[in-house]
């Protein structure tokens, strides 16, 4: 039997049938993106015969399985992909091909047209809300509840007290 090495925690997506077609658009977004393997359901199986089963995949090196699980899973808010972005035209760009179709959301979050949520963060913004200075970080946090997609000029600006409201 073949052995497959994976993290020890790979997050897990299912689709009702649109597993292929997800994990195509993720992987022609982001960097360093590939489909690793495709399973297709066999006869007898819970699937259409020679429909996708499994996908495992990387973002941007981050290994992830989207399934075909049928209609009975459904995407919620509870739980979303979080991606630190390096810089602003990589936070512009993201937020924007991952928003086509779906929704974009307060605060740097989106839901994707597969339902996806997603939270499209300058990496600087975690830094800033986690501020050791409580005055300077609840600045941040006020900016950013105020922001749809995230902003991180403005972002700095909050941290320095220098930010108009």
């Amino acid at each position: 039997m073949m052995s497959i090495s994976m993290p020890k925690i790979t997050p897990h997506l299912c689709f009702n049938d649109q597993a292929e077609e997800a994990v195509d658009f993720y992987v022609s977004i982001f960097k360093n993106s590939r489909v690793m393997n495709v399973t297709r359901y066999g006869q007898e199986e819970h699937g259409a015969e020679g429909q996708v089963r499994t996908v495992r995949f990387q973002i941007d090196g981050q290994e992830l399985i989207a399934t075909n699980g049928g209609p009975y899973f459904k995407f919620s808010d509870g739980i979303s992909l979080y991606v630190s972005c390096d810089t602003q035209e990589e936070v512009d760009y993201l937020w924007e091909k991952l928003s086509e179709g779906g929704e974009k959301q307060e605060c740097g979050w989106l839901k994707d047209k597969y339902g996806v949520t997603w939270e499209i963060t300058p990496r600087i913004a975690w830094e800033m809300v986690n501020d050791p200075d409580p005055e300077k970080s609840q600045r941040v946090v006020k900016a950013i509840y105020k922001m749809e997609k995230l902003d991180a000029e403005k972002i700095k600006q909050a941290s320095e007290g220098s930010l108009e409201n």
